[in-house]
C-alpha cells in the first residue's frame, strides 16, 4: 500500500510539476502569413519561382530536413530566408514564425484549399 501511495504521489508530482508546451497558434499564423507573406504567397503559390510553392510537394523537394520535422523546417526558411526570399528572424518573433510555420504545414497538408 505504502509503495502504491508512493506512485501516485510520483505520477502527481510529475504532472503537476510539468511545465506546459503550448503548440504553435495556425490561426495566428494565417493572419501573420496575411500580412507578410501573402503578397508572394497568395493560395500557396510563389510569384517569383513559381516552382518553389508551399505545396506539400515542393515543400519536400525544396526545403532541407523537411522530412526529419515540418514545422522545423519551414521555421528555418522563414528565419534564414534562402534565394530570393528574405529572412524574416529581425521582422518577426521566434512565436510569429512559429505561428506562420504551423499555418503553412496545415495548408499545404490541406492542399492550401
Amino acid at each position: 500500500m505504502r509503495r502504491l501511495l508512493s506512485l501516485i504521489a510520483l505520477c502527481l508530482a510529475l504532472v503537476l510539476g510539468a511545465a506546459p508546451s503550448f503548440a504553435a497558434d495556425a490561426a495566428h499564423g494565417a493572419q501573420v502569413f496575411s500580412a507578410n507573406c501573402a503578397a508572394c504567397h497568395i493560395g500557396g503559390g510563389n510569384v517569383v519561382n513559381a516552382e518553389r510553392t508551399l505545396k506539400q510537394d515542393a515543400l519536400e523537394a525544396y526545403l532541407a530536413n523537411y522530412s526529419a520535422g515540418h514545422e522545423a523546417a519551414i521555421t528555418t526558411q522563414v528565419t534564414n530566408g534562402k534565394n530570393a526570399m528574405p529572412a524574416f528572424g529581425g521582422k518577426l518573433s521566434a512565436d510569429d514564425i512559429a505561428d506562420v510555420a504551423a499555418y503553412v504545414e496545415s495548408q499545404a497538408a490541406k492542399g492550401w484549399a
